[in-house]
């Protein structure tokens, strides 16, 4: 088989747009399309392709993964070009209610969420200026340029300590979570590239702080707005920003929830190893959110790009039961989520650190609130 249709089902994403446009041009019910196909369309193509539990080369050259590589490259002007049309067209759509506009732009954020921030995520962990570019831009679509910085530089040092917020704490629900990374998150990112900017003896008012080009970028995307849709799609930009904010912290709080690493002492803790993130290998979700799932391969090899990601087996990775859809829409019922989730915590627990017969300490650490 060539690489092409190898490739094809990571492009799924570009179905969605259409499902955008239909809403907007339809009204009514259409405009569900949306988020019904992100979250319950995909739960059951999972169910029925099941899980991919195939590894590939991960010595695979770059030049052979370009039909894979190219969905990222060409998601910002696809998504761009969606948001500008939804901006001029929306708040002058006479045959849409406010209820409907809403809900549009609140299903635009999913797309934004679910898909942009998603390939942001790949994109700035490469080296190429273009790719880093264009998850710089994509960031800034939804006012989140700062988790770029909070991601590489405390993110992926600290995942399963204190010094990490995105690590969600044992026994915390996704409500408590949501508006303390909101809070923490910036703040971790700005002393992450001040601590940079001081090892290289420069000031934070340098030009190379990354955060003057975070803050032209926003208020560019901002103006555009403005300028497209007026005061009604300013508000209704920012309800597509807060969208996708909520999803990315969603995904982020299921991807680590109660896994720490060892300390061992004086301030220093083990290598983040597969076990210390959450693993998922279901099939159609993973062809979505280009193998985001495989997220124990990524913070242990965060160098791969998504088409040579690894799986892992239960007794090196924790798996999570379902897909990221599913396991999203469930970390919003905090009571769910711990029936869930907090067993197979207590057993990833027992399984790889059974001389640690204590561990209120490092929930107290992590989390002062956890008991």
């Amino acid at each position: 088989m060539s690489p092409l249709p190898k490739a094809l089902p990571f492009w799924l994403s570009l179905c969605l747009p259409p499902l955008a446009v239909i809403g907007m041009v339809e009204g009514g019910w259409t405009i569900a399309l949306l988020p019904l196909s992100t979250w319950w369309l995909f739960t059951l193509l999972d169910a029925i392709t099941g899980r991919n539990t195939d590894n590939p080369d991960p010595q695979t050259p770059d030049a052979a993964l370009a039909s894979y590589r190219a969905v990222t490259l060409i998601w910002f002007p696809v998504q761009l070009a969606l948001l500008a049309t939804m901006l001029w067209y929306v708040p002058q759509a006479s045959h849409l209610d406010t209820g409907e506009k809403i809900a549009l732009f609140f299903g635009m954020g999913v797309v934004s969420g679910t898909i942009g921030i998603n390939y942001a995520h790949e994109l700035m962990h490469q080296k190429s200026r273009l790719e880093r570019w264009l998850a710089d831009l994509l960031l800034a679509s939804v006012l989140y340029s700062h988790f770029r910085s909070e991601h590489l530089r405390v993110h992926h040092l600290h995942i399963g300590t204190p010094r990490d917020p995105v690590t969600a704490r044992y026994n915390e629900g996704f409500h408590r979570f949501f508006p303390r990374v909101l809070r923490q998150c910036p703040q971790s990112a700005w002393r992450a590239e001040a601590a940079m900017l001081a090892r290289k003896g420069l000031p934070t008012s340098h030009p190379s702080n990354p955060f003057w080009r975070y803050a032209v970028l926003q208020a560019a995307f901002l103006a555009l707005a403005l300028a497209f849709g007026g005061w009604q799609g300013l508000g209704l930009f920012l309800i597509q920003a807060f969208t996708a904010i909520w999803q990315l912290e969603l995904v982020n709080y299921i991807e680590h929830y109660g896994l720490t690493r060892r300390h061992l002492g004086e301030g220093k803790y083990e290598h983040v190893l597969p076990r210390h993130s959450w693993n998922a290998d279901q099939k159609a979700s993973n062809w979505l959110l280009i193998n985001l799932q495989r997220h124990s391969d990524h913070h242990y090899k965060p160098e791969r790009r998504f088409p040579v990601l690894q799986t892992y087996a239960e007794d090196e990775a924790p798996q999570l039961p379902y897909g990221y859809p599913l396991m999203t829409m469930a970390a919003m019922v905090p009571p769910l989520w711990k029936r869930m989730m907090n067993h197979r915590v207590k057993a990833w627990r027992r399984q790889h650190y059974p001389d640690i017969a204590d561990w209120h300490p490092y929930n107290k650490a992590l989390n002062p609130v956890a008991r």
